[in-house]
């Protein structure tokens, strides 16, 4: 049985989890600041003894690529690189977005679009057919009351995400259901992770990168010269 860990730091939620065959055998999950920096690899051991296996029994290590905060996905790829190699593993990039896409059951011609909050009223958004196909790509929109009619006119769509309750505050729909119940963890990876294992759509270690999807900008502070230079 093909045995993966699955590591999600997108958001400020730091999730382990360990799949056998796609199904979940084990997760571990902290919400608390400092998280991702200090309790990471913890949490790794910690979930694979509730699987009750070892670091060489794994197959693969997955890792969620972004889109979402900057330090979390920094912090999640680069353990999740540094695992890769050591243990000699295929490393396996999940798209954080289609991951939580995957938790929900849709029909034919129903769509999903996982949502992530970026700030304000922006959020990073992509478009899943009921095959988990992207039909509009990953991008950040900022929310308006137009925002999505495209979609929702000839289908019904699934919101789900941790800036769920920012897009129902602006889009009114008959067809929009908002689920606000399901937020990004590493329980979702499984399936994904395991279909591109049985494909070996592997990623490369030495070029693999986040997607941060914008690009990370320190803001100058006048207080301290050095990042102004």
């Amino acid at each position: 049985m093909v045995r993966i860990l699955s590591i999600e730091t997108s958001t400020s939620v730091c999730s382990v989890a360990v799949h056998s065959g796609g199904n979940l055998a084990s997760l571990c999950e902290l919400s608390e600041s400092g998280a991702h920096a200090e309790r990471l690899m913890l949490l790794v051991e910690e979930v694979l003894e509730r699987a009750k296996i070892g670091f060489q029994d794994l197959d693969a290590v997955a890792v969620s690529e972004g889109p979402g905060s900057y330090t979390g996905l920094r912090i999640g790829v680069s353990t999740a690189k540094g695992l890769a190699f050591g243990l000699s593993k295929p490393l396996i990039g999940v798209n954080t977005l289609q991951a939580l896409a995957s938790a929900v059951d849709v029909k034919e011609g129903e769509l999903i679009i996982p949502v992530l909050d970026a700030r304000r009223m922006e959020v990073y958004r992509e478009v899943f057919d009921w095959n988990l196909d992207s039909v509009a790509k990953l991008d950040a929109e900022v929310l308006s009351e137009g925002s999505f009619q495209n979609f929702l006119e000839g289908h019904r769509v699934y919101f789900l995400g941790d800036a769920v309750d920012k897009v129902a505050s602006v889009v009114q729909h008959d067809h929009a259901e908002f689920i606000s119940d399901l937020s990004f963890s590493a329980r979702y990876m499984g399936k994904i992770a395991f279909d591109r294992y049985q494909k070996e759509q592997f990623a490369d270690l030495a070029y693999f990168v986040p997607n941060y999807l914008k690009e990370f900008k320190a803001l100058h502070s006048k207080k301290n010269p050095l990042l102004s230079i």
